[in-house]
Formats: structure tokens, sequence, C-alpha cells
């Protein structure tokens, strides 16, 4: 399986697009090196502003840019540009459906060496709350790149999150990178995913076919606006669903699937991380491994339902 990263992809696609639309603006908050927003800056310094730890001031300013007809994409940490800079988005940005691009890079625990300060469990939520905002969570750089295109081209306030680290290719050419997909189809369970959970949703399913039990795999790129109805044609026939995400069990994937499925009476359970921050570890897996965030907890979980 080919390994990629997005915050490299991230980075060739924003000067992908910068030669074909000058609209095309880009905002940093001192980070532009790990954001990859840097390579932007060497091919059009004059559209590149380097904000420095000011994320407040930079939505502000990218608010008044997109006044101007430019498409601003801001960029810092995920935990930073989402709660540093709330009360600009969404006074500034998102009353007024202003067309601005946030990028949360660095998001979830993918940060693992610098702990709960630089790691955002709650960033999707928050930005899943503002009225107005498009949250957009891809599950590898593929479908990540697509997004950004798909991003140019939509006139709105739009959240992206992007992991830190490699991330193996799963969800290959997709006609829409924002709408549901079944990655893998199942008739005895159901196991709905985002972000960088989608590749080990996927491995969860493989071990649970060994033990002759056939689990769909549906990826959902697209949290605000959430996909309701389509969610539900795509779990038809599932006895059991667990859902998955690199974030927070408040907020996130696992409680816009709650609010779809109410009163559906089929057993719903969670793969998510607890009510708790992240701290440092050593490597990415250890930290996952730490918050049960593997195959293993999802086969082990998704096993104890149907037994159940």
């Amino acid at each position: 399986m080919k390994i990629s990263n997005q915050r490299t992809v991230y980075g060739e696609t924003l000067i992908e697009l910068g030669k074909r639309d000058p609209r095309i603006v880009v905002l940093e908050a001192d980070l532009g090196k790990s954001t990859q927003s840097y390579g932007f800056s060497q091919v059009f310094p004059e559209r590149y502003f380097e904000m420095g730890i000011a994320e407040a001031d930079m939505t502000s300013f990218a608010a008044g840019l997109s006044l101007t007809g430019k498409i601003p994409f801001t960029n810092s940490f995920a935990v930073f540009a989402a709660g540093r800079a709330y009360d600009q988005i969404r006074q500034g940005v998102a009353i007024g459906k202003l067309n601005v691009k946030i990028v949360g890079s660095s998001a979830g625990m993918s940060d693992f060496g610098d702990g709960a300060t630089h790691q955002s469990v709650e960033d999707i939520a928050i930005m899943r709350a503002i009225p107005n905002m498009t949250v957009l969570v891809p599950a590898d750089a593929p479908q990540l790149k697509a997004m950004v295109h798909w991003m140019v081209a939509y006139d709105g306030p739009v959240y992206l999150r992007v992991s830190r680290n490699d991330l193996p290719e799963v969800t290959g050419e997709t006609p829409d990178p924002v709408r549901p997909a079944v990655l893998r189809d199942g008739t005895d369970a159901a196991i709905v995913s985002c972000g960088i959970m989608t590749a080990r949703a996927l491995q969860a399913a493989e071990s649970m076919a060994e033990a002759g039990i056939s689990a769909r795999v549906i990826n959902v790129p697209c949290l605000k606006p959430f996909p309701h109805e389509e969610i539900k044609a795509l779990l038809q026939g599932a006895k059991a669903i667990v859902v998955t995400e690199e974030h927070s069990y408040i907020g996130g994937l696992s409680q816009a699937l709650a609010w779809t499925l109410r009163g559906d009476g089929r057993p719903l359970e969670s793969v998510a991380i607890a009510d708790e921050f992240g701290q440092s570890a050593s490597n990415p897996e250890e930290l996952l491994r730490h918050y049960h965030l593997t195959a293993e907890a999802i086969t082990d979980q998704l096993k104890s339902m149907l037994e159940n």
C-alpha cells in the first residue's frame, strides 16, 4: 500500500492551484515549514503573508482579503487554528459566510511529541458548532488534494483538518471528495470512520473477514454539513455499527452519527478519544495504542457487539 504525507501534498497542491488562480493567497502563523505553506511563499512571495504567532489577527486579515475577491488560506496547528482564532472565525468569517479557508495542520494527536498543548482533540467539535462552517477530514493525501481543489471552487468558509504523519493511501479515485463512500463492502456489520482511522477501519475489516465476519467500511470525509440521509442509506443491512475517529467522542463523528441514527435501534458504539487531553509519546503509534485508537480496538468492539 502506498504511503504519502498530507502536509506535503497540501503544500504542493497550494502551489499547483496558485499557478492557475491568482485569487489564492496564503496566510501563515509562523509555522510555514511545518504546515508546508512555506513553499507557496517561494513561488508567490507577493501573495504570501507571514502573520507571526497571531492566529486571531491572521483570521481577521483573511476576512478582509476575502472581501476584495481573494481566496485566503489561513494556516496553523489545528489546536490553534480552531482555538485561538475562534472569536474571529465566528464573528468575522462565519456570520458573513466569507470565503475563507481555515487549515488546521498537525491535527488530532499527530504532533505526538508536544503533548496536550499541541494536540487537537476538540477542533472538529468547535468547528462543527459554528453555523455556516463546512468541516472536512480527509482520510489520506489523495483525498486531501481533491478536497483543496473542491475548497477553491466552493464559495464559503471551510475548515480542513490535516494530519502531520505519513498515512497509507486508502481512498483511491473518488468522483466527489466530500461525499461518504463505502471503501469495503460487508453484510454483517459496519465501521464508520473519518481521517486517519479509516485505514485502521479497513485493517479491522480484514481481520474480521478472517474470522468469518463481513464488515462494511464507510469513510465520511465531510462532518459538516453532515450527510444524514446518505449515511442511513449506506448503513442499510448492517446489524451493528462502530464509529471511529481520532478526536473526542464529544462533538465529532461519533455524536453526528448517533444523532443521525437516533431511534434506529441497532447497537452503536464508538472507538474514539475519551473526555481527556493527549500527552507526549516517543512515536505516533505509541500514542494511538495508549488511547485505543487501533484496528484491534475496533475489531474487539464489533465482535463484542455481534456476540451480544
